[in-house]
């Protein structure tokens, strides 16, 4: 690996190798032309040197496939950015007042409105927030269609929209949080889903942190878009089943740079192009794009950071196995190296529980039951359903969990989760179905 000082580098000089920042962060493709912004970013960024394995190439002129996408979110990162501050007034960085909500989506809340006064039951409940949870999904997937054919968002409804399902996730935060995603079609979506369970997430902690409400707006917008700068990156990168390269593994961490550059364009709110921005820095600085450290990441980067985390974790993918979100929770309150912020991960524990929202599990009394809301005095004892006794309404029984009788002895795993999920399924069948041979 050549090193190679930053005031030595030309405008049109190419490389017969990737030109890197660190053995991480690519800053020009092999064979393409430097240009002046670029140069002016690391020199702006008190870079001294570069890195890179192949050597000056004679070739100064710019050919004809030069990578002009990842040129260009490398050079957007120059004075302008580095001058962006998130500590303003709302009044400062809210959006338009004037906003409207996508007509799909307000059918879907009226029709849960309207609903809601008949649901007796708990699974009525959660079909009545999955309906409105699938809409959003379509109208996510809308959004980053739209943009990709017509490069074009509706502001005004985006931010109407996401309004609108803040306050849908208020009101039943613990139904939202219980839905899991459909594995057949993660894979085929992943974007979506990915954007839509981590704004819901992000949304739950701004809740949990007492944030503004106009800031959980502005915070469920950033993280709905998060990903929008993956449309500029071949879609056989992020849902490859296969290792990547070094190349292509930078390719993906230049989304953050080219979302920051793409919503830049529309002027959405600083705190939002900050919160795209800084999505994968990490508190000890081992983040990227630009190794952020601390207070040096933006608020809303920090809670996007931690949301999009613990989706991944839980989150199937063609690599990997979900894993439980018991056990994301653990390896999130570990926080080895000090990766993510203590307070939005305290947040995150207070919002799902150390027993997450939706997680099934085995209590001390031999009874099987599944977390369906946090204990507010005590994230480790959460309320949980009981799977076969009812209440006097004919819903599932609620218990809050303690360390005795009701103590949460362990987590089913994804195998047991599955079974039990299956046979629940049966049985509501057989009793729909009974309950129509009855009239």
């Amino acid at each position: 690996m050549e090193t190679i000082s930053v005031g030595d580098l030309k405008t049109n000089a190419e490389y017969t190798s990737d030109l890197m920042i660190d053995e991480k962060f690519m800053l020009c493709p092999a064979n393409c032309p430097l240009d002046q912004e670029t140069i002016k970013a690391l020199l702006t960024w008190n870079f001294k040197t570069v890195i890179s394995n192949g050597k000056l190439a004679q070739r100064t002129t710019v050919p004809p496939t030069v990578n002009q996408e990842q040129k260009k979110a490398i050079a957007s990162q120059t004075e302008e950015v580095m001058v962006i501050s998130d500590d303003k007034p709302v009044s400062e960085t809210a959006e338009e007042e004037d906003v409207e909500i996508d007509d799909e989506i307000k059918a879907a809340l009226d029709k849960a409105e309207e609903k809601k006064a008949s649901v007796k039951t708990d699974s009525e409940r959660m079909d009545l927030v999955q309906e409105v949870y699938d809409e959003f999904l379509k109208y996510i997937n809308k959004v980053y269609t739209h943009y990709a054919t017509h490069k074009e968002f509706n502001k005004k409804q985006i931010f109407g929209t996401v309004g609108a399902m803040c306050n849908f996730i208020k009101e039943h935060r613990r139904y939202i949080l219980r839905i899991s995603p459909d594995t057949t079609l993660f894979n085929k979506n992943f974007l979506v889903f990915h954007s839509m369970r981590s704004m819901i997430i992000a949304i739950a902690i701004g809740i949990q942190l007492k944030m503004d409400s106009i800031k959980i707006v502005e915070l469920g917008v950033a993280t709905m878009l998060h990903e929008i700068g993956m449309l500029k990156i071949s879609p056989q990168l992020y849902i490859n089943n296969k290792p990547l390269t070094i190349a292509e593994k930078n390719q993906i961490t230049t989304h953050p740079l080219l979302c920051y550059t793409i919503l830049s364009e529309y002027k959405f709110s600083q705190s939002i192009l900050l919160g795209v921005l800084d999505h994968h820095e990490r508190e000890n600085g081992t983040g990227y794009p630009r190794h952020k450290r601390g207070a040096e990441i933006s608020f809303y980067g920090r809670i996007i950071s931690v949301a999009c985390s613990f989706e991944a974790i839980t989150a199937p993918r063609k690599f990997k196995e979900a894993r439980s979100s018991y056990d994301a929770m653990i390896e999130m309150m570990k926080n080895e190296n000090h990766i993510y912020d203590d307070t939005v991960l305290k947040a995150l524990l207070f919002s799902l529980s150390l027993y997450p929202i939706g997680a099934y599990v085995y209590l001390a009394s031999g009874q099987l039951a599944q977390v369906v809301d946090v204990s507010p005095s005590n994230p480790t004892n959460p309320i949980v359903q009981l799977i076969t006794e009812k209440n006097e309404l004919g819903n599932p029984k609620q218990i809050q969990t303690d360390n005795l009788t009701n103590k949460i002895v362990r987590v089913l795993d994804k195998a047991e989760s599955e079974k039990l999920i299956s046979a629940i399924r049966k049985n509501v069948a057989q009793q729909m179905a009974k309950s129509a041979a009855g009239k």
